[in-house]
């Protein structure tokens, strides 16, 4: 039986950035599911834990219970991945990062951010948020080059969340022996070329394309096509994917 998919959008936007893949997975007979992170700021846990309660929540409630999970995260879900990975009570046979930063222990989103686009950046955002904003704060005409159909791009940014600094701060929990699950990177664009790179060098299968960061909105086919062949090269794109394959203890 094929995995499970579970295509896990940055806690920055929504589903929507998700749907379009999802529905053309689905038609090649794969299993697809679009968790929603939500999280609220008055909540006493950190951001990363709700999001990771928001993934093992959609998974107790779907009901394909004998599929073992995919993890795919885009962006800013890449470092949830490992934690979300342990939290499901499920067995989890690959995660697959697109476009998105790789976890590293005690490491925050600006600390990855610094190491993927260089400190000038981060340090940019830091005082951004120390001084009460919030990001991102896109508005249409900065997605327009991303994102050119003007319906699609309003989705998006209908669901993007401008996040504070105790999220962008905040240490992400990086479980130990997360990379004893199987994992693969697809790269879409010349902005996560050093996550990209670490990957290459890590041996991971590895695709790309140069596109943009939300290709996945833009040509879902071609998104999905990739995530397909990337799957396969990882050994869970055929009829033998074990449901008994990896899974971190609790």
């Amino acid at each position: 039986m094929l995995p499970l998919v579970l295509l896990i959008h940055s806690p920055l936007v929504g589903p929507a950035t998700w749907n379009p893949v999802a529905k053309r997975l689905r038609r090649k007979g794969w299993g697809v599911g679009v968790p929603h992170l939500v999280e609220t700021d008055r909540a006493p846990e950190p951001y990363w834990q709700q999001h990771t309660r928001a993934v093992t929540r959609f998974v107790e409630r779907d009901p394909r219970k004998i599929l073992p999970l995919v993890l795919v995260g885009h962006s800013g879900a890449g470092p949830l991945l490992p934690c979300i990975a342990e939290a499901v009570n499920r067995p989890v046979v690959g995660l697959v990062f697109v476009d998105a930063g790789i976890p590293r222990a005690d490491a925050s989103r600006l600390d990855l951010l610094a190491e993927e686009t260089g400190t000038e950046l981060a340090d940019k955002l830091r005082a951004l948020l120390e001084s009460g904003g919030s990001y991102p704060v896109w508005r249409d005409a900065e997605l327009a080059n991303l994102i050119p159909d003007t319906r699609t791009r309003q989705e998006v940014l209908q669901e993007v969340k401008a996040q504070p600094l105790a999220y962008w701060d905040e240490p992400v929990h990086v479980p130990d022996g997360w990379l004893t699950v199987p994992c693969g990177y697809l790269r879409l664009s010349e902005g996560y070329s050093v996550p990209a790179r670490e990957a290459q060098r890590r041996g991971w299968p590895y695709r790309e394309l140069d596109e943009g960061h939300f290709h996945m909105v833009v040509d879902p086919e071609v998104v999905a096509s990739e995530l397909i062949e990337l799957l396969t090269l990882m050994g869970l794109g055929n009829q033998r994917t074990a449901a008994s394959g990896n899974r971190m203890a609790n």
